[in-house]
Parts: C-alpha cells; structure tokens; sequence
C-alpha cells in the first residue's frame, strides 16, 4: 500500500507596497540687495548679539527661516558682489557687499542662489569669482556665474531629502554695459532662450528630474511685465526640458501666471533692500512656493502654488532693518498692522492679476 504524506500548503510573497509618489517643494523669493544702511543694521545688531563679528546679518533675515526651511530646495537672489571680508565695501551703483551675509543666507535656509545679474561684474573678474567663492565657503550653490568655462558648462543640481534632482539655469538681460572678462564670455549667462533650453536639456541628461530657469529681467520699478519677459518665458515654456520660470529685477512685485501650462513667477520684488522713501513699493516682495509631484511615468508635474507677501522694514531711529513675513507678523503684532496690510493688498493685487487658476496667498 503507497503512502501518502500530507500537502504543505504554500504561501504566496505578499506583493510590495506601490511606494508613495514623490513630491518636491520648491521656494524661490526676492533681491538680496545689500545697500549700505543695510550695513549700518547689521553693525548695529552685531553689537546686539555679542557675536563679535563687524556684521550680524541674521537679525534682517530670521523671520523668513520657517518658511525656507521648510522648502525641498529654497533659492535666493543674490544681485551683488562680495567684497573682502575687510572691505572695502561700495553701495550703487557699484556694489560690493559685506561677506558676512553670506553666513545668514545659509543658516536660514537657502540652498542655492542665483547670481546672474546686472550687477554680476560691479567689481570686475576678480569680484565675479569671490562672489562664488564666498557663498561656497558657506555651503551654498550658485547659478549663472561661472569660475571657469568647464562650470559654465555643467549642469547646477541639487538633490532633495527624497532623493529628488532640481536644476536651475539662470541668465540676465545685461551688465550694466560691463563687458565680460576677455576669453571669458561663458563668465556670465545673458538671455538667450535657446541656450537656457539647451542648458535645460544637458540637465535632464545629467539626471534632473525637475528644472527651472530664472531670468533677472524687467523695467525697473514697474509692475508690469515687459515684452522681454513674456517672449522669454513663452520661448522657454514651449520645451518639455523646462519646468518652471521664476524671476527677479524690477525691485517690486511682478505677477504670477501659467505660460504653456507651468508655473511662471515673473517677479518677486525685493527681498532685502534700503531703496529709501522716494521708491515705497521696493519694501514690498513674497516668497513664492511650487508644489511638483511625481507622476506616474515618473515626470513631475505641479498644479497649484502659492505666495506669502513681505515687507521690509527700514533702519530708522537706530532701530536695523528686517524683513517681515507679513501674515505671521500681523499675529505676533511685531509691526504696524495698516503698514503690514496695505502692502500685502498691493502685492496681492499684483501677484493675482493675470488670475491664473491654482494661485493662492498663504494666509
């Protein structure tokens, strides 16, 4: 008689979990323009803060960490050159700024800063590199100027805490009528919307999942947006490299709007500067924030973004410059509630007005 044993039964593997898509936030703000009373605030918060230093730039900034740091990647302007560290230090139309705002630039949060500018040779060759030099030194990527023509041609990545890869190419409309550096054309990237799409292009090739193009662009102190602008940002839209167009230059705010379906900021006003009282709306700017989720081709896409209005209070009376978050200003009560809501209406006004859909104020 055969015997038979029993059937063991087997188990199938459970299957995988579908990982959760990825998404990146991406914050892009204003002018770092470091005017000379902005100076003046620093020296005197330095003194403040014991921190032994000529210059304690973090005071001017702080009210903005939360918000940066909170950003997958958060990029800032910076329009100026640096100065040695001992100086000497030049206001406009020359500018050379203290280095020490480079140190507040990074502990707030600012992973990278653009630094195509009309002000990118105020201080000649030597001013353009120790510029990247400085910010460098303090941990913080830079695109739009370039040490040597192997950077120009590099694409400028960085990775998220997800692993996610954003680009940024950033370009300026002029020098100031500064030629570049003899030999050195590629020191400096000028608007050319088919080079910033093929500089897009080396960077999805280089392995970015998302890319954004800034452009210091615009009629000075005018909030509305020039030809150049919109026939740039139509031109760089157009190409699937292209993610994202952001901006800065006229040192107020500009609006948001979507172009080709993408998100693009046409400009964010001032983030720090001292332009004085003939020019008031140059204390206005905003942060303004783009969502990107990852699709299930593995593209990353963005339906909404938002923006935060802020306000830059001047030195006066011996009392140093900030710049305030306005909504979390007005809840702390840290600064006249009329002043703080008066310049949120005006950049609400402007940021909305070509009412694009899925644009929204962070309250």
């Amino acid at each position: 008689m055969q015997s038979t044993s029993p059937s063991s039964s087997t188990q199938e593997p459970a299957p995988s979990p579908t990982p959760a898509p990825r998404s990146a936030t991406v914050n892009v703000s204003g002018d770092l323009l470091w005017h000379n009373t902005l100076w003046t605030s620093a020296a005197i918060d330095a003194r403040t803060t014991g921190t032994g230093s000529q210059f304690d730039f973090l005071p001017q900034l702080e009210a903005l960490r939360p918000h940066v740091e909170a950003a997958d990647l958060a990029v800032c302007h910076s329009e100026v050159p640096f100065a040695q560290e001992e100086g000497p230090f030049q206001n406009y139309p020359l500018f050379a700024a203290p280095p020490h705002a480079a140190t507040a630039i990074s502990e707030v949060g600012w992973d990278l800063c653009t630094t195509a500018s009309n002000h990118s040779l105020d201080q000649g060759w030597d001013g353009l590199v120790h510029t990247i030099d400085v910010h460098e030194s303090a941990g913080i990527l830079t695109a739009g100027t370039y040490r040597t023509e192997a950077e120009a041609t590099e694409p400028i990545i960085f990775t998220t805490g997800s692993g996610v890869k954003i680009a940024i190419v950033s370009q300026t409309y002029g020098l100031n009528g500064i030629a570049e550096p003899e030999g050195k054309g590629w020191s400096v990237d000028l608007m050319d919307s088919s080079k910033a799409i093929a500089d897009a292009e080396r960077a999805r090739e280089g392995g970015a999942d998302i890319v954004g193009v800034h452009m210091h662009a615009g009629d000075e102190y005018s909030s509305e947006v020039n030809q150049q602008q919109r026939t740039f940002a139509e031109e760089v839209t157009r190409s699937p490299a292209v993610d994202f167009v952001f901006g800065q230059h006229a040192h107020v705010p500009q609006p948001i709007d979507r172009v080709n379906d993408k998100w693009v900021v046409y400009g964010t006003g001032n983030l720090i500067a001292a332009s004085g009282p003939a020019k008031p709306r140059t204390y206005d700017g905003y942060l303004a924030e783009i969502v990107f989720t990852e699709q299930t081709d593995g593209s990353f896409a963005s339906g909404s973004a938002e923006f935060i209005p802020t306000f830059i209070t001047p030195l006066k009376s011996g009392k140093p410059a900030r710049v305030l978050v306005i909504a979390d200003a007005l809840r702390d009560g840290s600064a006249p509630a009329d002043q703080l809501a008066a310049s949120a209406a005006r950049t609400r006004a402007t940021v909305l007005s070509l009412g694009p859909a899925g644009l929204t104020e962070r309250e």
